[in-house]
């Protein structure tokens, strides 16, 4: 019976219709031929008539067609029958508009361009060798990482399968051939891989791999680097004597090194992630058996789609829904408040911070001053003791400071040290044009948009990165010396820095842009200088123009600290089989650290001194020690879930979109529900003007080895003007009672003047180790 049909499914192609275009809208190249775009289009699977033998061959048969009253069969370019039940087409808006109103179609939208979130780290997260997580778990043994992202380089030592055992026989996967890539490039540790380009190739043209001007395979080979370094920092084998050209020497290896990797390329290099591969790689990875999901692909700053209109979203409440954890990169729009990405209470949340290594170098001024920066230049060092200073924003205008690309002169930079602007084009690129233009060296001042945050970049020549003071000072002594000169030395690697972790600039910061009560990040990772494998098709940094090759690269972003999370979970997983993604998600927010290695609160490196808040970390820094015995979880499911949305006012077929099956809302009642009532381990709490009080509930799994056990309830709030209630303020749990629930209200006698948000914690501890913490963040809602 076809499901019916509701005025939200108008609702849902006008939302997706009216988005910014940002798909090519030329068609097919034919003159008068109406534009093609490629929209994805959520089907109710059960509607399908019994005379085809699959959805693929109902999609695509006149009948499907001409029940929307279309002419000719479909040729979908993907079909997805796991965690979205549907297809997506390259066809005009108005044929998009006749399969919109056919009966089993529940909603259509428009394909959208997506972008990457671009060896010591597990040690600094509380892993020990031969202890704890890492042996409990035997460092992650037979769970299954798939990687959604720019694909693999299957030669390195980091994906080598060496005394692992045979793949699990519960595995459904494969390892798809292509150009450089024969089936037999898996193995024990690398046993899937696979890649989707129909989305590319419709939106680019399918000529576009190979004519962009760069290396790429169509194949799962990785031509980025992206993939190679995410996957291996999830959950790349042990690979000694590693180093990127000398920097951050040691053993590399993944999070759980054990664990096996499927590959699932869904992004080209140099044109993003197309949303209708993102979600083809989501079905195939749940339908092969993965364990676990990792994404460090977003939509930017301000990206905020309802989640019945977000692939990711989709895609990941379809892999949860079947036990599979999902983790995804915050987004590096940061430090920018409400920057966050991949806001969905169903996925992990990942931000960046530092860890407690670096790369110094510094910056001798003429006048004898020394600047501090990082570097990972690797080559020969500066021939002079003192070269030129030269500054082309001073005469060049906006892009000559910025050193965009046929914007310096080469006369006037010929053999200087130049300083560039950080901002608008890569940071290694800059370093390229200088190079081109017969410049000896440059140094990347960071703009108030970047403030003190400093990551390093392996440059095509002598060149370092410097904070917003220490360029302002350069520039000031380039502008005001009659001979300005400069030297840089480089400093290896250095280890023990404090304080540590910091969140870097980049990490993308709170509130949630689409539910303010639920807080996110979730919690931050390692992302700074993450040291990991690399593709042997492009140099470390990634430009055309690099002929270098390493076997590791060091980057930074929150692409990196997402795949920490998903080693993370792979580990939690192996160590613990029957927990939930979200008790896994649970047990790493609420044993995070907020302290660093001096003993003080972590710290924001955009504002050097300014302790970090729940809006810029989440529930905290991940830390692995604790994270094996967390003592109690917030565990959800799908009904929280599909509660969780009829909360926030989606429509029962808006959620069905979501979660694939039908669903009813239940009738108002005088209390009005809130996205605050989900069962999340933090607590985020909007007030109105008129309304000062608010009432969560929590319920609390006890997971300890104790059984019989009691907790009692510490509040620790920054500010005396909010008071938090927590009833009962005792929980005692039996072999009979696992579950205990527990009332959290948030009273304040009126908004402040300011309505700065209010920051504290919630923490039940039972005396013998344990303590839960809980972030909790009070926010005001603004008057229009």
């Amino acid at each position: 019976m076809a499901a019916p049909r509701c005025p939200i499914l108008f609702l849902l192609l006008a939302l997706a219709l009216s988005a910014p275009a940002l798909l090519r809208a030329d068609g097919d190249g034919g003159a008068g031929e109406e534009p093609r775009k490629t929209y994805i289009f959520r089907v109710d699977h059960r509607a399908k008539p019994s005379v085809f033998p699959t959805h693929a061959h109902w999609y695509a048969s006149a009948a499907f067609a001409s029940a929307a009253g279309a002419a000719g069969p479909l040729k979908p370019l993907h079909v997805y029958g796991t965690v979205f039940h549907g297809f997506s087409a390259y066809v005009p808006a108005s044929r998009a508009e006749e399969l919109r109103r056919h009966p089993a179609v529940l909603a259509a939208f428009e394909d959208r361009v997506r972008h990457l979130h671009t060896t010591r780290s597990p040690q600094f997260m509380g892993l020990r060798a031969r202890l704890g997580l890492w042996s409990l778990a035997d460092y992650g043994s037979d769970v299954i990482v798939g990687v959604l992202d720019t694909g693999v380089w299957p030669e390195r030592r980091s994906l080598s399968d060496r005394n692992l055992p045979p793949v699990p026989a519960r595995w459904r996967g494969g390892c798809d051939a292509g150009p450089g890539f024969p089936a037999s490039s898996c193995n024990r540790k690398l046993v899937g891989a696979r890649f989707f380009s129909q989305g590319h190739d419709a939106h680019y043209g399918a000529a576009a791999v190979a004519s962009n001007g760069s290396v790429e395979f169509m194949s799962p080979r990785d031509a980025d680097g992206h993939g190679t370094h995410t996957a291996t920092t999830a959950a790349g084998s042990v690979a000694y004597e590693a180093s990127m050209e000398g920097y951050a020497s040691g053993v590399a290896k993944g999070v759980a090194p054990k664990a096996r990797v499927a590959a699932y390329k869904v992004c080209w290099k140099g044109a993003g992630c197309l949303d209708s591969d993102i979600l083809a790689g989501f079905d195939s990875a749940v339908a092969d058996g993965v364990d676990v999901i990792s994404v460090s692909i977003g939509g930017g700053s301000g990206v905020t789609s309802p989640f019945y209109l977000d692939p990711i979203a989709i895609g990941a409440y379809g892999a949860v829904s079947r036990g599979v954890f999902v983790a995804t990169s915050a987004g590096n729009e940061g430090p920018t408040a409400m920057s966050v990405t991949n806001l969905a209470p169903w996925v992990a949340s990942v931000g960046a911070g530092t860890i407690d290594r670096s790369f110094p170098a510094e910056i001798v001024l003429g006048d004898g001053r020394r600047l501090s920066g990082v570097s990972l230049y690797s080559g020969k060092p500066l021939a002079n003791t003192s070269l030129p200073l030269y500054y082309p924003g001073r005469s060049g205008g906006l892009s000559a400071s910025l050193c965009m690309e046929n914007s310096i002169d080469p006369s006037l930079v010929k053999g200087n040290i130049v300083i560039c602007d950080r901002g608008s084009s890569l940071r290694v690129a800059k370093g390229m044009v200088v190079k081109e233009a017969g410049g000896a060296a440059m140094v990347l001042a960071n703009g108030e948009a970047n403030g003190e945050g400093l990551v390093g970049d392996a440059h095509v020549l002598p060149a370092c990165s410097v904070g917003e003071k220490e360029g302002d000072a350069l520039k000031a002594y380039a502008a005001n010396s009659s001979n300005p000169t400069a030297t840089i030395s480089f400093g290896g690697t250095v280890v023990g820095v404090k304080p540590a972790p910091v969140v870097a600039s980049f990490s993308a910061r709170g509130p949630n842009g689409i539910v303010p009560e639920i807080l996110k990040p979730d919690f931050i990772a390692p992302g700074v200088n993450i040291l990991a494998a690399w593709t042997g098709a492009t140099g470390p940094t990634g430009l055309d123009g690099d002929a270098r090759r390493t076997e590791f690269n060091i980057l930074s972003g929150t692409s990196m600290a997402c795949p920490h999370a998903s080693g993370a979970a792979a580990l939690l997983r192996s160590a613990h089989p029957g927990w939930s993604p979200a008790a896994i998600r649970s047990a790493l927010m609420t044993t995070a650290i907020v302290t660093d290695n001096r003993g003080g609160p972590v710290s924001d490196e955009a504002v050097p001194g300014r302790a970090a808040t729940q809006f810029d970390y989440g529930a905290g820094h991940i830390t692995l020690g604790k994270a094996l015995d967390p003592g109690l979880v917030y565990d959800a499911g799908e009904d929280d879930y599909v509660a969780f949305m009829c909360s926030i006012g989606y429509e029962a077929n808006a959620i069905q979109v979501v979660t694939h099956k039908p669903v009813s809302c239940p009738a108002a009642t005088s209390r009005k529900p809130s996205g605050s009532d989900l069962n999340y381990p933090s607590i985020s709490v909007v007030l109105d003007g008129g309304n000062q009080s608010r009432t969560v509930i929590r319920t609390a799994t006890n997971v300890g080895a104790d059984a019989s056990a009691t907790y009692r309830a510490r509040v620790q709030m920054a500010s005396t003007g909010v008071s938090v209630a927590v009833k009962p303020e005792k929980l005692v749990f039996s072999p009979a009672a696992k579950k205990q629930s527990f009332a959290v209200t948030v009273t304040t006698p009126s908004a402040p003047a300011t309505a700065a948000p209010v920051y504290g914690y919630l923490v039940w501890s039972d005396g013998g180790g344990h303590d839960v913490r809980s972030p909790i963040a009070v926010t005001w809602l603004q008057p229009m």
